[in-house]
């Protein structure tokens, strides 16, 4: 489920910003945001950012992006093996 993937990177994404001691409307006007209601949208996990966006975030926080990466892919494959073992479970 695609919410899953976005409150998980929501979270790493908050963490960050608040290890690196910002506000959401800094990192906002950092990114050419009028207001930091998107910022807050993604650390809820009601969106994902645009990849665009995420890799500035990456930049901006000093994020590893293979940790990003291995985060997303691990969501990923985690829906992909829950929607295809149930199906071919409940065939058996």
């Amino acid at each position: 489920m695609q919410r899953e993937l976005f409150k998980t990177l929501g979270h790493l994404l908050k963490d960050s910003r608040e290890k690196n001691d910002y506000s959401q409307k800094e990192i906002s006007t950092r990114l050419g945001y009028s207001s930091p209601q998107f910022i807050s949208n993604i650390e809820r996990g009601l969106c994902a950012p645009p990849l665009a966006t995420l890799k500035q975030l990456i930049e901006v926080y000093k994020l590893n992006p293979d940790k990003v990466v291995r985060l997303i892919l691990k969501e990923e494959k985690r829906k992909l093996e829950g929607a295809l073992l149930r199906r071919r479970r409940s065939r058996s």
